[in-house]
């Protein structure tokens, strides 16, 4: 039941349906679902490690977006991100490098206007790229990164022609971890991030002066 309240209070986070700053407590949740807030209090500790809630005055609320949380999240994103594409060169397996080919074949063919299938395949990508470490520490800490990031609404790949130019800066870090070139594919996951952090400040900019 836990498992339940909590997809769908994450979806409506996500999706904006619960605005950033709103108040979430166990007896109004308790009520709606028709519950007891014992499955409410687990959703919402859940909600809390990911970094969709934080607590407040007699209770929780959905965190706020800000430009300096982006700069942090990346910060720390682009960080791990690098150090998951050595490891990943450096103890690739055959089978590795065939499902990140197999993985940015699907990109390739996917349609640009497809925002939520692009955005699933990329997230596909970069969960290879880290299981590829073979560091499931260093995974889980870029999954609960990963998923910061999820109250930022719209994807960064439907923005300009990042689309194209993502697609070529993984063709390039997957030709990296192919050769074993540590360095290189260091490089351009680090690039890579960098230019995506940038999008996601513009994209959060923009989404600003639209409200204003």
């Amino acid at each position: 039941m836990a498992a339940g309240v909590y997809e769908q209070l994450r979806q409506r986070i996500v999706s904006g349906d619960i605005p950033p700053g709103e108040r979430l407590t166990e007896i109004a949740l308790a009520e709606d679902f028709g519950i007891s807030r014992t499955p409410v209090r687990e959703a919402l500790r859940r909600l809390e490690q990911d970094g969709l809630v934080e607590r407040a005055a007699r209770g929780m609320r959905v965190r706020e977006r800000s430009p300096n949380e982006i700069l942090e999240i990346y910060e720390v994103r682009i960080l791990l991100e690098t150090a998951a594409a050595r490891a990943a060169a450096t103890r690739r397996t055959p089978l590795d490098v065939a499902r990140l080919e197999q993985l940015h074949e699907n990109m390739v063919k996917t349609e640009p206007g497809d925002a939520q299938t692009m955005e699933a395949i990329n997230r596909r990508f970069h969960e290879m790229l880290w299981a590829t470490s073979h560091n499931s520490t260093l995974i889980d800490v870029l999954t609960r990164l990963n998923s910061y990031l999820l109250r930022y609404r719209g994807t960064t790949l439907t923005h300009g022609d990042r689309w194209k130019t993502a697609l070529e800066e993984h063709a390039a870090l997957l030709d990296a971890i192919r050769e074993g070139d540590a360095d290189r594919a260091a490089e351009i996951a680090e690039a890579h991030m960098t230019a995506a952090r940038n999008v996601r400040l513009l994209m959060y900019a923009e989404m600003s002066d639209d409200t204003v």
